[in-house]
């Protein structure tokens, strides 16, 4: 995470799940980010990555999803999958970090 704080960006999570099942899941990955507990879904459904009764016992889950969001809020970059197995890998992210970053400074 060292990689992303000097560029001056902010890694955070947003899940389904309580505060308790995040915090587990955040202690037993080794995890250095917050997790944020979106248990009605409203941030989820807000950004467009529910993936409705695809959970176990058919809970809602949000689809695995990285967004870049700007000082103002604007998005800058989606990486966006329906597969809860594949994740954005950070060398990605940072790169696309540099470019908006190299983009920016012209």
């Amino acid at each position: 995470m060292n990689e992303f704080h000097t560029r001056g960006v902010e890694v955070l999570a947003i899940s389904v799940d309580s505060n308790e099942e995040s915090r587990k899941l955040s202690a037993s990955q080794g995890y250095t980010y917050p997790f944020l507990s979106d248990a009605k879904a409203e941030v989820i459904r807000s950004y467009g990555v529910l993936h409705a009764h695809a959970g176990e016992n058919g809970r809602d889950i949000a689809r695995p999803a990285e967004f870049l969001v700007d000082a103002t809020g604007t998005i800058r970059w989606v990486n966006l999958t329906d597969d809860v197995r594949v994740r954005a890998r950070p060398e990605n992210a940072l790169r696309v970090i540099d470019e908006l970053t190299l983009a920016s400074a012209r």
